[in-house]
C-alpha cells in the first residue's frame, strides 16, 4: 500500500469532507479519510495506483484537489489557489460587501432618509453583494443540491436569492419602484403585497455570514502553522549519512547522529520537555534540532531530512491533526431539516393558493413571503457574535481561542491530561535545599558554591549562583558529566556529582551537587524545578468542573510522583516520549474519555493536536502554540480553569442564540403562508431577533 495526501479546496462543511471521503473509498483497495479542518485528504492505495486518479475523483466531486508537498509541512496557503472559502476570499469579499450593505440597511430602515428613489439606490448598493459577495454560498447550495443534502450554506442562498428576486420583481411590476415610495406601516396585510422589498434583508444576512465564515477561515488557516514551526527548528545545514560535523557550544545540532569526540550537556527539552540537560560523551546517540549548551562536540550524522527524530514528530503531529475528532457545525446540523421544511412549505403555500384563489400572483407572492420569513439573518448572527464577544473576553483574561469548534470540544472534556515541566511546575530550576557538613560553614557553603558555579550555563549551575553575590573566578574549568571548578579567593573549588567530590550524596528529590574547598567537603546543595504556586488551587478546581487530572512527564518517576502528590494528582504517566505522549492520549480517547491536554513543549505538540481540547501555555514554545486549541498568555494554570468555564459559558450562548434565531422563523412562517404578513413585521422581527442575538452575546462581557 501507498499513501498520499492530497491537499482539497472549496470545502463549505464537514458534509463535504464526507462527500469526498465517500467517492475515494469508492476505488478498488483504497482507504481514505478527509478532514474537514486540515482540507486534507489521507489516502491508502494499492501500490501502482496513478495519484492523479485520486485527484480526478476529487475534481469530478466538485471539489479542487492536488497532491501534498511534503516539502511545504502542513500545505499551501489554500488562498493562494483560489478557495471560495478560504481566508483571503471571505476577507475580500467582506470589506467590499459591508460598506454596500450598511447604505442599504440605512436607506430601507429609516424613513426619513428615503429620498424619491432610494429604493433603486438601494438595489445598486445590493446587486455586488448578493451576486458576488454571497457567491461562495450561491456555489456551495448548488454543489449541495446536487448531492441531494442542505447545509447553512443553502438556507443562506435560498434566504438571500429569494429576498433579493422578490424584491426585483416587486420594483419592475409590483409598484415598489414608484417614485415617492416609502416604507408603511401595519401589523397584518390584507393579503399578499407586491409593493414592499427586502434588499436589506438579502444585503445583512450575506455580510453576517461572510463574517462568520472569515472567522472560521481564519482559524483553519492557522493549522499547519504547527507543522510549520517544527521544520523551522531543524538547522539548515548540508549534511548526509555518515558525515561528521563540529557542533559548538550555543549552537543547535544539525541532524541526529552519535558523539564520535569531544562531551557536552545537551538541552533535550524539545524531546522530553525537562529543563535539566542530558550529558553526552563519545557514542551517544544525539538528536537534530537539540541544543548543545557547554562542549565542544564531534558528531556523525546517521539519519538526515524525513528520517530524523523531528521530522517524525512532525508527522506525529500532522497526523495527529487529521485524526482529531470534527464537529460538525450546530447551524448546518439545524439547517439539514430546516432549509427542505421550509423549501416544502414554500411549495404547499404556492399550490394552496393557486388552488384557492387561483391568483399566480398570489401564490407565488405567497410562497415567497414564506422563503424570506425564514432567512437567517439572526442565524449569521448567532454564532459570530458571541465567538467574537467570548474570545475578545477572553483575550482580557489572558486566554487565546482559536476557533468555534475548540467551544463544541469544552462542553464534553472529562479528563486533562497535564504536562509537568513548564505546566504544572515552573520549568526553572532552584535551590530546594543547602545542606552543609557542618551547620556553622553553610555562609561559607553558599559563597563558595555560587562562585565557581557562576561561570556555568548548565541550568543546574545558574541556579546555584543565586545563592551569593557573584566573586571573581579564575582557572575556571567545565569537567564534562562531572562538575566545574575553579579558584576563588586563593582557594581551590570543586562543584558536581557527589561521586565526583567523594559525597554521598542527599535524599532529596532533584539534583544534587557536592561542593569541596581544598579537598575538604564543605556540604551539598539540592536543584530541582518547583510547583507553581497556582497548581494545587488550579487541579483542585479542575476536579471541580468534574475533570480527571492526570500528570503526564518525560521525567523520572520518583520526581514526577513527588510533583503529583504535592498538586494532588492520583494517576501518573512518567519517563514518556513524545511518541508515548500521544499513544496516551490516543488511549484514554479509546476508552471513551474526551481528553484536553495541557503542555507547552515541542514534546507535548503531537498530544496537544491529537487531544480533543488542546491547551498550550504562552509562555511555552511556539511549536505547541500552534499545536493547541486554547493558548494561556500567562502560563498560569489556574486559568485553564477559567478558560474550560468561558468556552462552556460562550458554548451555552451560541446555543441560546441560535434557538431564538430559528424561533421568530417558526412563529411567524405560519402568517406568512396565509399571505397575512406584513413585510414591515416581518423587517421588525428579524431586527428584534437580531437585537436578541447581539444583546445575549454581550452578556459575555460581564464573564468572570
Amino acid at each position: 500500500m501507498t499513501t498520499f495526501r492530497l491537499e482539497v479546496d472549496g470545502m463549505s462543511c464537514t458534509s463535504c469532507a464526507a462527500r469526498i471521503e465517500k467517492k475515494l473509498n469508492r476505488l478498488d483497495g483504497v482507504e481514505a479519510t478527509v478532514n474537514y479542518a486540515t482540507e486534507r485528504a489521507t489516502v491508502n492505495a494499492p501500490d501502482g495506483l496513478d495519484p492523479q486518479d485520486l485527484v480526478e475523483v476529487v475534481e469530478r466531486t466538485g471539489y479542487h484537489a492536488r497532491l501534498h508537498d511534503e516539502a511545504a509541512p502542513g500545505g499551501a496557503d489554500h488562498d493562494d489557489h483560489g478557495g471560495l472559502h478560504g481566508a483571503t476570499s471571505m476577507r475580500r469579499r467582506l470589506l467590499v460587501s459591508a460598506p454596500l450593505a450598511l447604505v442599504t440597511v440605512a436607506l430601507s430602515m429609516v424613513p426619513a432618509w428615503q429620498f424619491d428613489g432610494w429604493q433603486w439606490v438601494t438595489l445598486a448598493a445590493a446587486t455586488p453583494v448578493v451576486l458576488w459577495g454571497a457567491y461562495p454560498f450561491h456555489w456551495s447550495a448548488a454543489l449541495n443540491a446536487r448531492h441531494g443534502t442542505a447545509t447553512m450554506d443553502t438556507l443562506v442562498s435560498v434566504g438571500v436569492s429569494a429576498a433579493y428576486l422578490w424584491s426585483v420583481y416587486a420594483l419592475l411590476f409590483g409598484g415598489a419602484g414608484a417614485i415617492g415610495m416609502q416604507m408603511q406601516w401595519q401589523w397584518f396585510a390584507d393579503g399578499p403585497a407586491t409593493h414592499e422589498i427586502y434588499l436589506e434583508v438579502a444585503a445583512a444576512v450575506t455580510v453576517f455570514i461572510l463574517a462568520g465564515h472569515y472567522l472560521e477561515a481564519s482559524a483553519k488557516k492557522r493549522s499547519s502553522a504547527a507543522l510549520r514551526a517544527l521544520m523551522e527548528l531543524q538547522p539548515q545545514v548540508d549534511v548526509a549519512p555518515g558525515d561528521t560535523f563540529t557542533v559548538r557550544p550555543g549552537e543547535r545540532i544539525a541532524t541526529d547522529g552519535v558523539v564520535t569526540d569531544g562531551g557536552s550537556s545537551v538541552d533535550e527539552a524539545m524531546l522530553t520537555g525537562e529543563s535539566m540537560p542530558v550529558e553526552k560523551t563519545v557514542g551517544d546517540p544525539v538528536t537534530g534540532a537539540t541544543l548543545n549548551l557547554s562542549g565542544r562536540l564531534v558528531v556523525r550524522a546517521t539519519a538526515v531530512g524525513a528520517d530524523t527524530r523531528l521530522a517524525q514528530m512532525t508527522r506525529l503531529v500532522e497526523e495527529a491533526q487529521e485524526g482529531k475528532a470534527e464537529v460538525q457545525r450546530l447551524a448546518d446540523r439545524v439547517s439539514a431539516r430546516f432549509v427542505p421544511a421550509v423549501i416544502g412549505l414554500a411549495a404547499a403555500t404556492f399550490a394552496g393558493w393557486l388552488l384557492l384563489d387561483g391568483s399566480v400572483t398570489a401564490a407565488f407572492v405567497a410562497s415567497i413571503a414564506v422563503l424570506i420569513i425564514a432567512c437567517p439573518c439572526a442565524l449569521g448572527l448567532a454564532t459570530p457574535t458571541a465567538l467574537m464577544v467570548g474570545t475578545g473576553r477572553g483575550a482580557q483574561l489572558g486566554i487565546l481561542i482559536k476557533g468555534p469548534q475548540v467551544l463544541e470540544s469544552t462542553r464534553r472534556i472529562d479528563t486533562v491530561v497535564l504536562d509537568k515541566t513548564g505546566t504544572v511546575t515552573t520549568g526553572r530550576m532552584a535551590v530546594v535545599a543547602v545542606e552543609p557538613v557542618e551547620p556553622s560553614r553553610e555562609t561559607e557553603l553558599r559563597r563558595f558554591a555560587a562562585a565557581v558555579e557562576a561561570p556555568s550555563e548548565h541550568p543546574v549551575g545558574r541556579a546555584i549562583a543565586t545563592l551569593a553575590p557573584p566573586e571573581e573566578v579564575s582557572e575556571f574549568a567545565n569537567h564534562a558529566g562531572q562538575g566545574v571548578s575553579g579558584v576563588v579567593d586563593g582557594r581551590t573549588v570543586r562543584a558536581g556529582r557527589p561521586s565526583w567530590v567523594g559525597h554521598p550524596g542527599s535524599a532529596h528529590a532533584g539534583t544534587t551537587v557536592a561542593v569541596e574547598v581544598d579537598g575538604r567537603v564543605l556540604g551539598t546543595v539540592t536543584v530541582a524545578d518547583t510547583v507553581k504556586e497556582t497548581s494545587v488551587s488550579a487541579v483542585a478546581a479542575l476536579r471541580d468542573l468534574g475533570l480527571e487530572p492526570v500528570l503526564l512527564t518525560g521525567d523520572r518517576r520518583s520526581v514526577a510522583e513527588a510533583v503529583a502528590r504535592e498538586v494532588g494528582i492520583e494517576r501518573v504517566e512518567a519517563e514518556v516520549t513524545p511518541e508515548d505522549k500521544l499513544r496516551t492520549v490516543q488511549r484514554l480517547r479509546s476508552e471513551g474519555r474526551v481528553v484536553a491536554m495541557v503542555g507547552d513543549g515541542v514534546n507535548d505538540a503531537a498530544a496537544l493536536a491529537a487531544a480533543d481540547l488542546g491547551i498550550a501555555m504562552g509562555t511555552g514554545t511556539d511549536v505547541a502554540i500552534a499545536a493547541s486549541d486554547l493558548t494561556l498568555v500567562s502560563g498560569d494554570l489556574a486559568t485553564a480553569v477559567v478558560a474550560v468555564r468561558l468556552s462552556r459559558a460562550t458554548l451555552r450562548t451560541i446555543r441560546g442564540n441560535l434557538f431564538w434565531a430559528f424561533a421568530y422563523n417558526v412563529a411567524a412562517i405560519p402568517v406568512a403562508m396565509a399571505g397575512l404578513l406584513n413585510p414591515m413585521l416581518a423587517g421588525a422581527a428579524m431586527a428584534a431577533s437580531s437585537l436578541f442575538v447581539v444583546t445575549n452575546s454581550l452578556r459575555l462581557r460581564r464573564f468572570h
